[in-house]
């Protein structure tokens, strides 16, 4: 049988807009979103509703129709906010690229989401330029998205140059939308792998973000000294990328609904990341596996005063106990785990917040929520056996964008959603995340899909075959290549080459940095499907004298 949620809250029935913006109440002044290297550089609710109505009516005088999509291409900056609600607030879609995409991985999600519209920062518009190309992607449609006015670039203009006048921004209004309408107006579409496959689209509704927002929030008040209202004063880190759904869930939305100051990294660098808590006295941070290992472990750690921080959320990847500990005595702090995944639009269960827990779980169930765990039987599991997470709430996904037998096999015959995460339970209703069913790596957060980079090896001239599996290494997991090599090719490329080969195609997350292996042939059963647990066990065994290569 199902286990419910032991909580339960009302979800407002409208629109992201709406949910942040309520009619009759004036937003606030306070900055929120701010610029971590320029403090002074920032954005208040009052200011950023102003731009999202000036972006809103830019993009409606160019012609575009509810549901199309704006592709966002952009590192963090104070204006990404400003994009994710004035495009869903308008009736479109945001869909954010990862900057460290090469040509033919922004060209597939150009041509995946069909967008209208590119928003991209001036400094990656080289790439943008040639994936543009390739995909007959208009011109004119492709706007310098910058937190400062920009100059043209080889006749690209400001995105301030397309929107709206002030005077217009104030005549014009967001469409209201009711529960049903919320519930099935996708506003968000960001990129996963699923359980196995290619990247695929997800699509996130109105209500998804406004559900999980308000399930994050209630879990994050749980077991605290204080009640919600009095809340005590937080100041965030913003460094997660605003393209996943982790950092957009907490640096815009759920920042925009608590008034909670953030200050935004471009992009992560560690030195910085600790200069930034230490100047300005960050309270709580949300963040994945790799960057507790380097809390742990980098010494330069220690020449920054981190007193501030009270809490740090965990989540993306498993974290062990033994670490989640070593940095919780270490600081002085609480450090609690949630388990997500971008189709559930960022979480489905937490540790309360307040609570100091040494066990390494991930917790309780969200409110609203049910999970189901079902063994390899397909039956249910009962009280401390493995089962793979089936979940239903207000937060799991509309499915995948224009993939509908993808979709129909995401969801079990209940309609849970099948998530390939295997979990036990205790009789508490608490959970731990014990195994991975499906296929994909993470890397420091970031979905790998092993089917995507197989498909890349194998435009390779010397590859006959390949299968790719996640080498664990410490805290960390690392794409690892079994190839076999053509025949006529033999010692024409070296493991070295290949992996070399690959870094040139794909994102850095992408890299071969378990390394490329030669083998006689890829395990495979009688059908012809690859045998990942074979692999597994291989990787298992390589694992041990694993020594990373020079940088590709």
């Amino acid at each position: 049988m199902p286990q419910n949620s032991p909580f339960q809250i009302d979800i407002p029935p409208t629109d992201l807009l709406s949910y942040l913006f309520p009619e009759g109440k004036g937003p606030s002044n306070t900055p929120i979103w701010i610029d971590a290297e320029e403090p002074h550089h920032s954005l208040s609710p009052k200011q950023l509703l102003l731009w999202v109505k000036r972006l809103a009516v830019g993009l409606q005088g160019m012609g575009l129709e509810a549901g199309d999509v704006v592709m966002v291409y952009s590192h963090n900056h104070i204006f990404v906010p400003v994009a994710y609600l004035g495009i869903s607030g308008a009736g479109f879609i945001f869909s954010g690229t990862n900057p460290a995409y090469t040509v033919d991985e922004t060209v597939f999600q150009i041509q995946n989401t069909g967008c209208k519209v590119i928003l991209v920062e001036p400094g990656l518009l080289p790439t943008v330029i040639r994936a543009s190309s390739k995909t007959n992607f208009p011109r004119d449609r492709i706007f310098l998205f910058s937190d400062k006015p920009t100059p043209p670039i080889h006749g690209f203009r400001d995105w301030r140059s397309m929107v709206g006048s002030v005077e217009a921004a104030d005549k014009w209004r967001w469409k209201t939308l009711n529960k049903e309408a919320s519930i099935n107006t996708v506003a968000v579409l960001n990129y996963s792998s699923g359980t196995t496959g290619l990247p695929k689209g997800v699509m996130i509704s109105h209500q998804n973000v406004i559900a999980n927002v308000e399930q994050s929030i209630y879990m994050r008040d749980l077991e605290q000294p204080y009640h919600p209202s009095n809340r005590p004063p937080e100041r965030w880190l913003g460094f997660l990328p605003l393209y996943h759904a982790y950092g957009q869930l907490w640096s815009i939305v759920a920042a925009a609904r608590t008034l909670t100051p953030c200050f935004f990294m471009r992009s992560f660098s560690f030195t910085k990341f600790l200069q930034h808590i230490q100047n300005h006295k960050v309270t709580h941070i949300q963040t994945a596996p790799p960057v507790l290992v380097m809390l742990a472990k980098r010494p330069e750690t220690s020449n920054y005063d981190l007193s501030s921080l009270k809490n740090i959320l965990c989540g993306a990847a498993p974290l062990s106990k033994e670490l989640q500990n070593e940095v919780s005595d270490r600081f002085k702090l609480k450090v609690v785990q949630t388990w997500g995944m971008t189709e559930v639009t960022c979480s489905c269960l937490h540790v309360p917040g307040g609570l100091d827990d040494r066990s390494g779980s991930v917790g309780y169930i969200d409110p609203n929520a049910s999970i189901k765990l079902i063994d390899e039987d397909g039956k249910e599991a009962g009280v401390g056996d493995r089962g793979e997470i089936h979940v239903k709430g207000p937060n799991i996904c509309l499915g995948y964008w224009k993939n509908e037998r993808a979709t129909a096999e995401m969801f079990d015959e209940d309609g849970y959603l099948r998530t390939g995460d295997v979990a036990v339970r205790d009789h508490k209703g608490w959970y731990w995340i014990v195994d991975r069913k499906k296929e994909l790596i993470k890397v420091k957060g970031f979905q790998v899909a092993p089917a995507e980079l197989e498909a890349l090896l194998l435009e390779h001239e010397h590859v006959a075959d390949v299968a790719v599996v996640a080498l664990q290494v410490e805290h960390e997991e690392l794409p690892r290549a079994y190839i076999v090599i053509k025949d006529e090719h033999n010692g024409k490329s070296t493991e070295w080459d290949i992996e070399r080969w690959m870094a040139e195609r794909v994102a850095k997350h992408k890299h071969l940095t378990g390394g490329a292996v030669f083998i006689e042939e890829v395990p495979k059963s009688a059908s012809g499907k690859i045998q990942r647990k074979v692999l597994k066990e291989w990787a298992k065994r390589d694992a041990k004298n694993h020594k990373p290569r020079a940088k590709l």
